[in-house]
């Protein structure tokens, strides 16, 4: 993180070895099962400005991340607001920006807004080290890194425990995040 930037905002960056569209496919993706988005898939009634997304389980019952789309500029650049449903933190916005170089695509995540200190700032650094290394593999290698798959059958395991409020009737389109 550069000192220019706000406390609240933090940059993760890293070279993936493929065409641009390639790494914008894999990151727009909405008709499977993402595995570096914690095995999640990316529902949406069209990725547009406007439009709700949500990050739900495999099967569809669980939904752990609510939000809106605030940019979509293919391949270059997609926004969304970003909550966690099981916390109480204010929504704040996670940006992807892809660029074209020479040796294939520079992929930035930039998580904006999260309330220092709180649990959603912890988890998203967290997430984005691991989106952003589990994306590269993918793209990559057609499979995540060994520490992500680790982490996403520790997770498998762990979905039973998953909150009551995460449930997905309780996070339809049509409920606005605030």
């Amino acid at each position: 993180m550069s000192d220019d930037k706000p406390k609240n905002e933090a940059v993760f960056r890293i070279h993936i070895r493929a065409p641009i569209h390639e790494v914008w496919a894999h990151l727009t993706r909405t008709d499977s099962v993402l595995p570096f988005f914690f095995n999640g898939t990316c529902r949406s009634p069209g990725l547009e400005p406007g439009a709700p997304m949500r990050i739900v389980s495999k099967d569809g019952k669980y939904t752990s991340v609510a939000g809106e789309v605030v940019e979509f500029e293919p391949p270059y650049r997609y926004a969304h607001t970003f909550k966690f449903t099981n916390l109480d933190d204010p929504v704040c916005i996670v940006r992807y920006i892809l660029k074209e170089t020479d040796e294939g695509t520079e992929f930035t995540l930039i998580n904006e807004n999260v309330p220092e200190g709180s649990k959603s700032g912890k988890y998203m650094t967290q997430g984005a080290d691991f989106i952003t290394k589990n994306l590269k593999a993918v793209v990559e290698t057609g499979k995540p890194t060994l520490n992500g798959r680790l982490l996403l059958a520790l997770m498998g395991l762990m979905a039973p425990f998953t909150p009551k409020i995460s449930r997905s009737e309780n996070w339809p389109f049509d409920k606005r995040v605030n």
